[in-house]
């Protein structure tokens, strides 16, 4: 068998296994960098989050951190894509709190198009970093480019921020955190730093890494991407100044796709597409064999968005409520497949009532595939 077929059958096997609340809270948690302090003022420092179709689901699953660029623009960590690839459905959060739920000055913001260094090495972490456009612009500044002389060195303490783990269990989980390190090394494309006292951590990667300039401004001279597992040594981080000419400097030439949308929410069981920009609020044009197109929002199959909604029985009975965009009080569409889902099987009458193995959540599932691909990244 291949290796995604035994992730599945253990993810499924696991899906029957009883799961205390600890253990999920383990899993599922998400905290901060090690020894460090809450940063109220890194506003350009986000989330990235797989994106949310259910507008009645749990809390928002963190990927990864990330750092705005510009207004539209989010540079992160690669492999922070692993999981759905650069074309997969991704959004991210600006604000200081994610979990248990967003706070009132956070923004949800969908990811409209993502790009990969072509140099990067998933094995030694080589160019481990990525460009998110956002569907839209956000009024937030943006963290300030290296240039000139402002460059990480050997001795010099330098700033982490992001969301990751703090390795402890008694600090509330999702805040945006910092943390000093020192850079014991430095290579043309990386550098390594170790604890001053911060480090970060795993939920980190992606996270900005700061290093003071001569008029005491911050300024982006990294990227977090890896370190020891128990988050206590080093910290692997790529050079931005290493990125400016061949790649972030190019895509911030591009203009911004432009907003078109040719096919409505409500017809989308009658009208074909032939490509992605066709369909609304960043849904994926899926064609198959000796059909046309159609307009899919993922984990969906194709259907008709309605009425708005904020939970699933505003839908009717089964009715489901779902997100198309990230935010907005016509984010939530009732959502109507073009195909009634078949009839469920009736109860066997040897199978009592209530009997066998309760499942956990899709969410449980997704960390089982995720974690069993996490090695030593951040």
């Amino acid at each position: 068998m291949t290796r995604g077929v035994w992730l599945l059958l253990l993810a499924l096997g696991l899906a029957c296994t009883p799961v205390s609340e600890d253990a999920a809270t383990r899993v599922g948690g998400v905290s901060r960098i090690v020894d460090g302090t809450p940063a109220p003022e890194d506003v350009a420092t986000v989330v990235l989050l797989a994106r949310r179709t259910r507008c009645s689901e749990p809390a928002p699953l963190l990927l990864c951190s990330g750092v705005l660029i510009a207004p539209d623009v989010v540079l992160t960590a690669a492999h922070c894509l692993d999981l759905f690839g650069p074309e997969g459905a991704h959004e991210v959060f600006l604000g200081r709190e994610l979990m248990p739920r967003p706070s009132e000055e956070g923004r949800f913001v969908r990811v409209a198009r993502a790009i990969i260094h072509p140099r990067y090495e998933p094995k030694t972490h080589a160019y481990d970093v990525a460009l998110l456009r956002l569907a839209s612009p956000v009024s937030v500044s943006p963290a300030p480019l290296p240039s000139g002389d402002v460059v990480p060195m050997a001795g010099e303490p330098v700033r982490a921020v992001g969301y990751g783990d703090t390795k402890d269990v008694d600090e509330p989980s999702g805040q945006r955190r910092q943390g000093t390190l020192r850079v014991t090394d430095v290579e043309p494309a990386s550098f390594r730093a170790g604890p001053a006292p911060g480090m970060s951590c795993v939920g980190d990667s992606g996270g900005p890494v700061f290093a003071r300039d001569d008029t005491g401004r911050d300024v982006l001279v990294g990227i977090t991407v890896s370190g020891d597992v128990a988050c206590r040594e080093e910290a692997v981080n790529v050079r931005v100044d290493a990125l400016m000419v061949d790649f972030i400097e190019p895509f911030l030439a591009l203009p911004a796709p432009a907003q078109s949308t040719t096919l409505s929410p409500e017809a989308l069981c009658l009208e074909d597409c032939e490509n992605d920009a066709q369909c609304p609020s960043g849904l994926t044009c899926v064609v198959t064999e000796g059909t046309g197109g159609r307009c899919l929002l993922p984990a969906l199959r194709e259907g008709d968005f309605g009425a708005t909604c904020t939970e699933d029985t505003a839908c009717g009975v089964g009715g489901l409520c779902a997100r198309l965009e990230p935010e907005g009080t016509d984010a939530c569409r009732c959502f109507t497949p073009c195909v009634p889902p078949p009839d469920p099987e009736p109860e066997s009458p040897r199978e009592p009532s209530g009997g066998g193995c309760s499942t956990t959540s899709g969410l449980a599932i997704f960390w089982v595939l995720l974690l069993a691909g996490v090695k030593r990244r951040r």
